[in-house]
Order: structure tokens, then C-alpha cells, then sequence
């Protein structure tokens, strides 16, 4: 839970720091210009753009079932996280290009007191996909205490529309569709530093992040860390679900319908491709992965995100119609997955598969797609967020 300190409780640096950022809302934009050498747009500026309603934080839970267990969603650590993919953003751009941005993202990372430890770098365009932040804190009223906090967090951007980038970013979201993600460069690179982060720290307090691209990026690495058996928290932001959108259909009735059968036509190839042994195992490892729990922010008008509300909303489903034994076989397996296999070729499971979750639903309506997929309404003053634990068992 967010509260805003009064006026009145703020020392005197506080107050000038308070009117420096209020001032700088009406700096103008050649203003701007002349200090960082680039004609920025808005959201790349914090002081225009920032979450700068935010102050002091109170981490405790909500209290009471699913809330209490998702207390830690609505407190200012997880709109930490939101900031991050402006700076990432703002700092995509190659060698040599980037100063000005540069300029200006470091106030989207020092304002919650971390310090960028790395960049993560595309080796195909020399762009950043990434960065590695270290947890600074600093004693004050507001500060959580790090057993609170993340020492260090991974965070990786999404697809940007930019010259420099958007070649590569598209290469990589044709290679998300055909379930390839894992086979890519910039994955091996964003792997490799997740790896060496675990090992260096000996430590599993790192956070890792993504939004949209970056969140698959972020969810591919979680699962694999967790197959190894150690399970770093996820804060995956309008995670892409690659398979036809049916939550966007208006009638339930259909809806359901379509997703009753999908279900019962998985779970049917899944026994005539597999063999009793090779399901076990399968099971076995979605088991294993099921401690796992990634929290997930989607919006029901993103059609490349929503589709996880129906997902989780129709396992529980089909277990209170008496169906729970087919949809456990059906969650760990998908259409194309049992295809490729009665061909008799290997295939690396669905990213979207997973067996836990916590699902934050943003229910305030979005005006278009672009808004219902973008990263800066997680940090608006105002949400009304609904969320689940989804537990698989």
C-alpha cells in the first residue's frame, strides 16, 4: 500500500527537491533540448513522466486470503519495477547514439536508490535489451529493509519502434511465435547473465522483470533457474501468450464451449502421442516447475497478454465440473507441441505453459491496444488492481 507523506513531515531538503521536480514539470522541451543534446519526447523525461506521487511505503499485506498472500503487489517495490523499462527504453539505442538518453535515464533508477551495475548488450545490433541494478538503500522512514527488497534486479525492455532496434526486436518476436525464443543470441547473453548473477551473489534474491518481448525473455530464464531448483521472484508485465486470443470473444457461452473442447482435444493427442511413461515425466517436471510463482500483469484489452485470464480461470474451472484430470493433462501440453512429436521431432514446451502464478488484472478500461499494452499504466496514480494466486496442484 502507497501513502503520501504531508507536507508538513518534509525536512528542508525534502521541500527543495519537491519543488525541483515540480518546476521541472513546466521546463521546456528546448530547454531540455539544450542541456541533454536531444529533443526527448515526455516519457522519457522522469520529471514529466516519473511515478513522482510516490513517497513512503508501507509493505505490510491487505489481510485475508488471496490478499494477504498478494500484499506485496500493491507496495512500492513492484512499481520499482515499472520504472525500470522507461530507462531501458530510453537507453535502447547503439554506441555512440545514446547520450542524451543516458542523460536522462539514470533518474528513473536513482529515484528508488539502485544503482545500474550492467548493461545487457544485442550482440546482432549492439543494442541494449537489458540491465543488471543493484539495491542501494539509504536510511530513511520510507526505505524497506533489504530483507524486503531485491539486492539486485534483472529487468529486460520490449520491443521498441526504432530505427536502430526494431529489425532486431521483430526477428525476435517472429522467433517468440515459433516457439524459438530460446535458440536466439540475445536469450544465450540474457541467460548467461542471470546464471552468472546466481553464482557471484550465491544468493537468490534477485528479482528478475520484462515487459511485453522482455517479459518472455524474463519468464524463459525464471522456468529454466527454476528447473535447476532455484526459484528467483518474476514481475512480468503484459507477458505475451502466443495461441489464438479466445478470451477476446464477448460470448461466454462460446467461449467456454471453444475452451472445453481445446481442452478435451489436447488431453485426447497427448494420450495417443505419448506414452504412459513420458507423460509421468512430464508431469513430474510441470510439478517441479509449479513452486515457481511468477506474478504476471496483464490487461484484459491486450490481446497479446489477456489470454492468460482465461487460462488460469478455465483449469479451475474444469476442476469444479469434475474435469480437473483432463485439463492437468492438457495444461502441460499444446496442439503443435504433440504434433511435432508424432512426427517424431523434439520441441521446447510452450513459453506460456506454466503451472503457478499470481495474475494482477489492470480492470481501469484502456482507450486502444497501444495503452492496454504499454508499461506506463502500471504506474499511474490511480489503478484499481485485481489479484489472484493460481496454484497448481
Amino acid at each position: 500500500m502507497v501513502y503520501v507523506t504531508p507536507l508538513s513531515s518534509f525536512s528542508d531538503e525534502d521541500m527543495v527537491q519537491f519543488q525541483y521536480r515540480t518546476v521541472s514539470k513546466y521546463i521546456k522541451k528546448k530547454e531540455i533540448k539544450e542541456i541533454y543534446g536531444v529533443m526527448p519526447s515526455e516519457r522519457e523525461n522522469f520529471n514529466l513522466s516519473g511515478p513522482l506521487h510516490l513517497t513512503t511505503v508501507d509493505c505490510k499485506p491487505f489481510g485475508g486470503g488471496d490478499v494477504e498472500v498478494l500484499g506485496r503487489i500493491r507496495t512500492i517495490k513492484d512499481l520499482w519495477l515499472r520504472v525500470w523499462f522507461r530507462c531501458l527504453h530510453s537507453r535502447a539505442g547503439p554506441p555512440g547514439k545514446r547520450q542524451g538518453s543516458q542523460a536522462l535515464a539514470p533518474p528513473w533508477w536513482e529515484f528508488f536508490q539502485f544503482q545500474i551495475v550492467r548493461q545487457l548488450v544485442d550482440d546482432a545490433d549492439s543494442c541494449i535489451f537489458g540491465a543488471i541494478y543493484k539495491f542501494t538503500p539509504q536510511a530513511s522512514p520510507g526505505t524497506l529493509s533489504t530483507n524486503e527488497s531485491p539486492h539486485y534486479v534483472i529487468a529486460f525492455r520490449g520491443t521498441i519502434r526504432k530505427p536502430h532496434s526494431v529489425s532486431q526486436d521483430l526477428k525476435l518476436d517472429l522467433q517468440l511465435l515459433q516457439n524459438g525464443l530460446h535458440r536466439t543470441s540475445r536469450f544465450e547473453i540474457a541467460m548467461q547473465a542471470v546464471r552468472n548473477m546466481v553464482a557471484a551473489t550465491q544468493e537468490n534474491n534477485i528479482w528478475l522483470a520484462g515487459h511485453s518481448l522482455g517479459s518472455a525473455m524474463a519468464m524463459l530464464a525464471g522456468k529454466n533457474m527454476a528447473k535447476m531448483g532455484i526459484f528467483l521472484e518474476a514481475f512480468l508485465f503484459n507477458p505475451p501468450y502466443v495461441s489464438a486470443p479466445i478470451e477476446r470473444i464477448k460470448d461466454k457461452k462460446v467461449k467456454q464451449g471453444i475452451r472445453i473442447a481445446s481442452s478435451l482435444i489436447t488431453a485426447g493427442l497427448a494420450v495417443a502421442v505419448k506414452g504412459t511413461h513420458q507423460r509421468n515425466q512430464f508431469e513430474d517436471q510441470f510439478v517441479a516447475l509449479s513452486t515457481w510463482v511468477p506474478s504476471l500483469f496483464v490487461n484484459p484489452a491486450d490481446h497479446i497478454c489477456s489470454e492468460y485470464i482465461g487460462y488460469f480461470k478455465h483449469r479451475k474451472k474444469m476442476k469444479d465440473i469434475g474435469a480437473g484430470g483432463i485439463e492437468r493433462l492438457a495444461t502441460q501440453n499444446s496442439i503443435h507441441g504433440l504434433f511435432m512429436t508424432a512426427i517424431g521431432k523434439e520441441s521446447e514446451p510452450p513459453l506460456h505453459l506454466i503451472p503457478s502464478a499470481v495474475l494482477t488484472i489492470n480492470s481501469i478500461p484502456s482507450p486502444d491496444f497501444k495503452h492496454a499494452h504499454g508499461i506506463h499504466q502500471w504506474w499511474g496514480p490511480e489503478l484499481y488492481l485485481k489479484s489472484k494466486l493460481y496454484k497448481y496442484s
